[in-house]
Order: C-alpha cells, then structure tokens, then sequence
C-alpha cells in the first residue's frame, strides 16, 4: 500500500478517510429541524444556512415528509436519503457538508467542521489498504490483507501450518522459515496479542521497544549496548517473565542490556543495580547505592533497597469501602474490538481497577466506549464510542475527567503553574505591590506572554533558537534577560524580596512555604507537593516533564479544584515511570479523591496498585482474539481466590 501499483487508488493506501458522521451532525433524533437538530448549522453564515434549509425543504416536500416531525419520526429510507442525497436531485447532507468543508475560507468554522467528522473504513477497499489485483493473490487460500490482520500469534501458527509442492517449497520454504523465526521473537518478547497490521502510531512506548527489542534478538548482533527506557510498560505481570528472558536473551549473546525500569521483578534479575537519588530534581543526581540486587538492600541509604528487601512497602487498605449495588454505572453489551458482549459495572464511590493481559480488551472497554459514551451522554463532543448496547447510571454523575500521560503543553511557555492556573493568582499578587501601583503595572505586566513585561529579545521565552541547518535547532539561555523571561522594568517590582521570575525558579516545596498565607495559592501548590512534585520548580517548561510528572500535574489540578463529589476519574496506567515511593504517594491522592464522594476507574497491571483497589475487573483470557471476556470482579481477595484469573494467580503472592 506503499506503492502506486498495490494502494488503493480512493484512500491512496490509507484504508480509511474522514467522514462527517451522522451521529454527531445530528446528535439527537428527537428534535425537529425547528428545534435545532442539525446541530452543524448553529456556526454556518446565513446564507450558507439559507442554502442548507431550502435543499432540505425541497427534498421534504418531495417526499411528503411534515418538517414538524422529528427526525426520528421520518420513515427509515428518508432519513438514509436526508444524509446521502437522491441522485443529482438532491446532494444530501453530508454531501452538502463536504463541499461547504471543501470550499470555507473561514478558520474557525473549518474547525468546527472538523469536530463533526470520523474516521471511517475506505469503502472501495473494505480497509486493506490495496487494489483488487493485489488481494486477488492469495497464499494458503488467504489474501495479504487476511493474513496481516491476524494476530502474531494466529500468524506464527498459520505460517508454520503452510505445505507447498515441488519447485514451491524450494522458493518458499526458507521465506516462510524466517517469518516464523521473527514472529517467535515477537511472541516470545510478549506482543504475541499485536496484529501484524497494527498501526506503529498507536503502540505505545513499552510495545514499540519490547518489537525492537525483538528485531534485535533476531539480528543475532554481538557487541552491543542496548540501552531500554522501562520495557515493562504495558506488560502484565504474567508476561514479565519472558520479557526478562529477552534481555537475558540479549546479554548471553555478548551484549551489555542497561535499563531503565521501576519494575521490582526487573531490579531482583539484574546483575548491577545503579540506584539514583536520594529524591527527586534538585534533591536527587547522585547515585545512592551500587552493586548487586542483594547488596543494594543492604544499603540504607537506598530507597528502592528498604522496599526490595521489605523494610518499607505500600499497606494493603485495612479496611475497603463497602459496593453500593444501587449506585453502579453499567455498560451493557460491548463489542468494541475484541470485546465479546461484555457488561462492565462499575461500583460508584470507590476505587476500581481494571486489568487483565496485555491485549484483552481494557482499552477497548474504558477508554474506546466507556469514556466516549459518558462524554456524549453528558453533552460533549468526542470520537464515536465502540458499540455496545445501554449505559446506564449515568444519572449519578455530572463530570467525567480522562487524567493521560499526554504532554500539558507543547512548549517552552507552559509550565505546572501556568497549566494549574496558580500563576494567575501570582500575577495578580505582584500588581496589587507598592511598586506596581506606583507605575500603573496591571497582572498582565508579569506575564511572559505579554509583550510590555516580557523581553523582547527572547519574546519571553528565556532561551534563544538557533538554527543548524541540517542538524537540529539548538537553544542558548537568552544573553539579554539570562533566562529570567521578563524585562529589566518588570523585574524591579518585588513580592517579599522576590521578583516574578525568582517566583518561578522556586521549586514547588519552596513556594508552598513563601505562599503559606494566600490560601488561593496554597491549596494548589499544596496539591502539587501531595502528589510528589514538590521539587519540581514553578516555571519548569512543560516540555521536559515526564508522562508521570504531566499526569500528577493533571491530578493536582483536580485535586485544588472543589468539586461536587459526582466525578468519575478515569486514569490509563498512571504508575508509568514511578517508583514505589511515589506509587505510595499517587495512592494517597487517589485516595483522597474517592473520599470525597468520587469515582476514581483505573487501568493498571502494577500489583501493588491493584491490591489497593476496592473493585476488581479482570479481562482475558489472553490477549487479541484470545481475550475480551470479563473473567473476574470482586474485590482483590475474590479476584485471589479465581482460578480462571491470571491476575488472580499473581495477587496470592502480595496479598499476605
């Protein structure tokens, strides 16, 4: 599909393209045109909405079709005619829709177009990507497109189950031999569970390394130092065990494997342990302890040693809160993916972690319906939710909040305080000075996006782009304002013998105890320091934060915020990049958050998280094909006792 003579010529090899999706051009069926039921409308000049209205009148009238009726009211072939058009008589809709989308010169009403449009499967191709020709070879009775849909797994067996004949085998028999060969290495670095045509954006960081860790393995390379940034991500603890294997797989063939890794399996089968520390940011850099797993525990100055040896770890919950059968949301009947007709509850007011294998459906499940049909239940715009059949409950809640590892912003000028909105109220305590009344200086004057404060050789950015040519752009601190982001005038006004731009070096933990009296200001940053960012320091671009340090800064936030107790927090394995420690501390708040009447659903395979949680949904069996059918619920001890459950197996061991 990368190539002229094998890509569909409709989607140019793309199997999809962006549609408007009737679901949102006319979220409700049961209004009337009169009522506003083409919600698209609403941002449409008034000729282009007179054009609409007349099309649409005609083609009515046509049909005998009373415009009063709601639309749901319309016979099903008329409301399938009012999308797609009647021939040249009438465009339709959406055909309507594409040619305003295709000709508007207006930017904000191009945006709201696109609010309005889905992906879709390329209809000429059916989703393979490729010409008739080239689906019409076939190789065992499949074509390619039938092939690179099936899971490694499936293909492994596939290709090891195909005979061939005479001058065949000769030609195919060595291909097929090596296929097989790199689909073991993918299964066995435990991405078994990935179709072959799985797209490398939607990967995730642990499965784009653990296929490249595979790629290595199969290169038979001696010599080499790999260096991985946490592997395990995304990996139930099951599938560990081959993960470790791999590395080992690795270093026995003459190569040095250094990793970066929270995981406690991980740390117990390395050779060398080399534990940073003590703290984090400023409080950190140095390299507490080396040697050996057994040698690290003995060192008390480790951190990581105290909890390997058992000296500290995270408690289980004395007591766990009780599950109110009549306060449940319900998602019946989920076919998103690989999801088997399942019903998901989830018990409102308590702590609810859903795992499972690598694979089994859980994204599919919360992220793909559970969250999209909450967001479009409660009135906002979001991509069109995998099928299932009711939601229920969503009457007891008012908000849902999505905590990602997704960057807070994208670039230098945002930070944790300018994402947490602490810095507006820090603004307006440096203009309420003596010497910002004296020279008429307004909040705005102590923004660095503010031309009148900023400096204007850096634009406020503190740093200077230059630009190499072939190589990437390099940045230099600013030779005019050192870094400090502000003009010499705004840095003479002073709060407490600091100016704006020293406020912004403090570190977190700092500028709670500098803010003690201004309770605005205080909440938040307290938020910050609760959820382990006390060292982070208030100015910080956002764009050197970590995917944890951006998802506790999310956290925070909510944290500050006073809420009405209705919300359901959905997070996505936030223990991403975290030590125990700070596993601990994320507990807490997510703890906190439960307290107050609140709903947190998690996606996790950190057992320690696990074993904290009120409520447990497992999915499985396997991964892919194998997987999405709910095979446990309960609380951890339950999930324990399931001999079905893979997760179940592996919480006897942390549930003592």
């Amino acid at each position: 599909f990368n190539s002229p003579y094998g890509a569909c010529p409709d989607c140019d090899g793309l199997g999809q393209s962006q549609q408007f999706d009737p679901e949102q051009v006319v979220p409700d069926f049961d209004l009337t045109l009169n009522e506003g039921a083409v919600a698209v409308w609403e941002g449409a000049t008034p000729k282009r909405l007179q054009q609409y209205k007349e099309a649409v009148n005609d083609f009515l009238i046509s049909k005998k079709v009373d415009r009063d009726l709601s639309i749901g009211e319309w016979p099903t072939r008329v409301q399938n005619q009012f999308f797609k058009g009647v021939g040249k008589k009438y465009a339709g809709l959406i055909g309507m829709l594409e040619k305003e989308y295709a000709t508007t010169t207006s930017k904000p009403r191009l945006e709201e177009l696109e609010s309005y449009r889905d992906i879709v499967v390329c209809s000429s191709c059916d989703g393979s990507r490729l010409r008739p020709e080239a689906t019409n070879v076939r190789l065992g009775g499949l074509n390619i497109h039938e092939i690179v849909k099936m899971s490694i797994h499936e293909a492994s067996g596939f290709f090891e189950g195909l005979e061939f004949e005479g001058q065949d085998e000769l030609i195919g028999r060595p291909i097929v031999n090596e296929i097989v060969h790199r689909l073991q290495f993918l299964a066995k670095v435990g991405v078994a569970y990935l179709t072959l045509d799985r797209s490398a954006d939607t990967l995730s960081g642990g499965e784009m390394q653990r296929v490249r860790l595979a790629s290595s393995i199969g290169s038979g390379l001696v010599g080499v130092c790999y260096i991985l940034d946490e592997p395990s991500i995304g990996l139930h603890p099951r599938d560990n065990e081959r993960l470790i294997q791999s590395l080992r797989d690795l270093q026995r063939l003459g190569n040095t494997v250094i990793v970066v890794e929270h995981d406690e399996a991980t740390m117990r089968e390395a050779d060398q342990i080399i534990d940073v520390g003590p703290g984090a940011g400023q409080n950190g850099g140095n390299v507490v302890a080396q040697g050996t797993p057994t040698e690290v525990q003995a060192d008390t100055a480790s951190v990581t040693g105290q909890y390997l040896v058992g000296e500290k770890r995270i408690a289980i919950p004395e007591k766990r809160r009780k599950v109110k059968a009549r306060k449940q949301i319900s998602l019946e009947r989920a076919t998103t993916n690989n999801l088997k007709n399942v019903t998901l509850k989830i018990p409102l007011e308590t702590f609810v972690c859903v795992t499972g294998v690598s694979g089994s459906g859980k994204s599919s499940l919360v992220n793909e319906t559970l969250a999209r049909a909450i967001t479009r239940h409660l009135g906002n715009k979001c991509p069109k939710p995998g099928s299932f059949s009711e939601l229920k409950g969503v009457g007891h809640l008012d908000k849902l909040v999505q905590i990602t590892q997704a960057p807070i912003g994208r670039t230098p000028r945002s930070n944790a305080a300018t994402y947490t909105g602490v810095f507006d109220e820090i603004r307006k305590v440096f203009s309420q000075t003596r010497d910002a009344k004296q020279r008429g200086y307004k909040a705005n004057r102590f923004s660095f996006n503010v031309k009148q404060g900023r400096c204007s050789s850096c634009d406020g950015q503190g740093v200077q782009k230059i630009e190499m040519n072939f190589l990437p752009d390099m940045y230099v601190k600013c030779d005019q304002c050192h870094g400090a982001r502000f003009n010499r005038a705004t840095l003479q006004v002073r709060y407490k013998g600091l100016t704006i731009a020293d406020v912004l070096d403090l570190p977190v933990s700092e500028a709670v105890l500098f803010f003690e009296n201004l309770e605005n200001i205080h909440r938040t940053l307290k938020s910050l320091e609760d959820v382990g960012l006390g060292y982070l320091r208030l100015g910080q671009p956002s764009t050197t934060l970590s995917g944890g340090e951006a998802q506790r800064v999310k956290l925070a936030t909510q944290l500050a915020r006073v809420d009405t107790g209705k919300t359901l927090y959905l997070l996505d394995e936030p223990t991403t990049g975290l030590h125990f420690e700070d596993i601990r501390r994320l507990l807490s708040v997510l703890s906190r958050l439960v307290d107050k009447g609140n709903t947190v659903v998690v996606i996790e395979h950190n057992l320690d998280v696990v074993k904290c949680a009120d409520w447990i949904v497992d999915l499985g069996p396997e991964g892919g094909t194998g997987g999405g059918q709910i095979i446990a619920t309960g609380t951890p001890e339950e999930v324990a006792r399931d001999d079905q459950s893979y997760t179940g197996q592996c919480l006897q061991d942390v549930l003592v």
